[in-house]
């Protein structure tokens, strides 16, 4: 279940209250029983998140990663130098905070983006004509989430969007984007979801997106009427469906990774589409996390 799955449901898990000062000291965005949230504060805790990115990315999902990457048995990259990387620790493992990382989303923000050349989606889609067109906003861009399998629960993404939203709102961000992924590099395998996303979600006029010319892959490849809304759903992976569900749009195209074995659709949200039950949800407990 995703988090907005579990958020439709009415019952919201409970956690410890953070206070200020859990926030000046530690830096938590969200604690949820023994689980917590935060943005990773040293050298030895990105690696460890690679660490787990190395293990669902490789180990599970079968991604072919650089020689010394797979060498390393860590998903490392330039960008990794310049995001901020979200954490989700579950204290109740005994050992050091490397060891308690359970899950992770890699941040990157507007100012830093535009200052190192752009954004890493850039290599697939034209996010930057899609920034150059709202020069009041500041976009941010979400990349690399993956969960330990035993962690797939509503806390543990609850939590992701718990620090997405804190971390939003403390850098004035306007918009998120980001690829979002099918498992395989056979989009034809993908056809009845990515046509329900091109005839139902698809962005248009000043938020429109298309994928780079040479890669794009047509996601039309069925008629409106031949798709299944209930079938397609169900074929979403639950990270673009609770996208979706937060007001969110994919750009004109997809793309396949072959690296990383998935078929990429990028998926836009701005702040302002998201609903206020969610805007409510979030922001009660984020706004003090922002400051």
């Amino acid at each position: 279940m995703d988090v907005l799955d579990y958020l439709q449901s009415g019952d919201r898990a409970g956690g410890a209250a953070i206070t200020p000062e859990d926030i000046a000291r530690d830096g938590i965005l969200g604690r949820i029983g023994t689980l917590e949230t935060r943005i990773a504060r040293s050298q030895s805790e990105i690696e460890a998140a690679q660490s787990v990115r190395y293990r669902v990315f490789v180990e599970e999902m079968q991604a072919q990663l650089p020689a010394e990457a797979m060498r390393c048995r860590r998903d490392f990259d330039k960008w990794d130098d310049i995001c901020d990387h979200l954490l989700v620790l579950d204290r109740k493992i005994e050992g050091d905070t490397e060891d308690q990382i359970v899950a992770t989303y890699r941040l990157l923000r507007h100012e830093v983006a535009l200052a190192h050349g752009g954004f890493y989606s850039d290599s697939e889609y034209r996010t930057d004509q899609l920034v150059a067109r709202h020069p009041d906003l500041r976009f941010m861009e979400l990349g690399r989430s993956c969960v330990l399998p035993e962690y797939r629960s509503k806390r543990t993404v609850e939590l992701l969007w718990q620090g997405n939203w804190a971390y939003a709102l403390k850098h004035h961000i306007g918009a998120m984007f980001g690829c979002a992924s099918f498992h395989g590099a056979i989009p034809e395998a993908h056809a009845m979801a990515l046509s329900f996303l091109y005839h139902n979600a698809r962005a248009t006029g000043e938020w429109a997106v298309e994928a780079l010319p040479g890669i794009k892959v047509d996601m039309n490849m069925m008629a409106a009427e031949e798709v299944s809304g209930r079938k397609a759903l169900t074929a979403l992976p639950p990270l673009i469906k609770g996208y979706l569900r937060l007001g969110a749009m994919v750009g004109e195209g997809a793309v396949v990774d072959h690296a990383f074995n998935t078929t990429d659709v990028l998926v836009i949200l701005p702040i302002a589409a998201i609903s206020d039950r969610y805007l409510n949800y979030y922001g009660a407990d984020a706004g003090r996390f922002a400051s």
